[in-house]
Formats: C-alpha cells, sequence, structure tokens
C-alpha cells in the first residue's frame, strides 16, 4: 500500500489540454488517443487525469528508436548493411532523456540505486538510459554516485 502512496506522490499528471500543449497537438487528438487505448489515462468524472510516465511511455513506443533495420545493400550481392536513425529519431531520443534528466536534482549526487529507481518510473531499461546519460555527458560519476552534470544545457 505504501509503494502505491509514492508512486501517486512522486507522479505529475495531466489533463488532455495541458498535454495537448505541451506537446504542440489538438486536444481531441490526444482524447482519441486516450479512448483507443494508446495513451493510458484515468478518468475522473468527466475528465482525464493522464500520469507522466504514461506520456512517456507512449513517447517511447512512438519514438521510432528501436533496432535499426538491416536493408539488402543495393549491390545486388546479397550482403546486407544496417541502416543510421535518423536525425528525427535521434532527436526524439534526446527528448525523452532530457525529461527523464529533469527529475534529477542538478548538485544531488545519487546512488546508483536511487538513479535506476528514478528511472525506472520512466523506463524498463534503467542501464541503458543510464549508460545514454553518461555518454551524452548529462551525467556524471562522481566516486561511487551519479550526478546530473551542471554544465549540460537542456534543448530548446
Amino acid at each position: 500500500m505504501d509503494y502505491n502512496k509514492g508512486i501517486i506522490k512522486d507522479t505529475e499528471f495531466f489533463t488532455t489540454a495541458e498535454l495537448a500543449e505541451k506537446l504542440k497537438m489538438n486536444v481531441q487528438v490526444i482524447t482519441r488517443k486516450i479512448q483507443a487505448g494508446d495513451i493510458f489515462a484515468y478518468k475522473i468524472g468527466k475528465d482525464w487525469r493522464i500520469p507522466e510516465f504514461s506520456v512517456f511511455q507512449w513517447l517511447e513506443k512512438n519514438a521510432n528508436t528501436r533496432r535499426p533495420r538491416v536493408k539488402k545493400a543495393g549491390n545486388g550481392n546479397g550482403s546486407a548493411r544496417q541502416t543510421r536513425p535518423t536525425v528525427k529519431q535521434a532527436v526524439n531520443r534526446k527528448y525523452l532523456l532530457e525529461y527523464i534528466l529533469a527529475q534529477f536534482e542538478p548538485s544531488r549526487e545519487y546512488s546508483e540505486e536511487e538513479v535506476d529507481r528514478i528511472i525506472g518510473r520512466h523506463h524498463d531499461d534503467f542501464a541503458t538510459v543510464r549508460r545514454e546519460f553518461l555518454a551524452e555527458q548529462m551525467m556524471e560519476v562522481v566516486g561511487e554516485n551519479y550526478r546530473r552534470r551542471t554544465g549540460y544545457q537542456f534543448s530548446d
């Protein structure tokens, strides 16, 4: 029971209008996505409340950041090459990483377990996200702890 209280306490909820404004989308589109089950939400009276983790999951599902497809090379010899992610895919991934990164206080040091728990609220593969934070220089290791880099500039 205490576990659920912690989730509610630590979760931000959006209305359809707030989410539409944040994502620069039409409110009706957000409502249709909820009604179709694409975005998980709670209906309270006439209104929907969308938890932030649900938004993140939906964005992640639609970010096109899955494993690159293997295409046959155009020379007809049967060899294969991997395609690179597009610029749009990379930008979407960075936006999602920054969304999670914003959950960390800039000057505070976190143990690996704390980092994994915070990432785990938004993404199942916390180890990969933690590595991406380091690779993108969004976080740094201080001794045995992690810290959000103070010099990191969020995208506009």
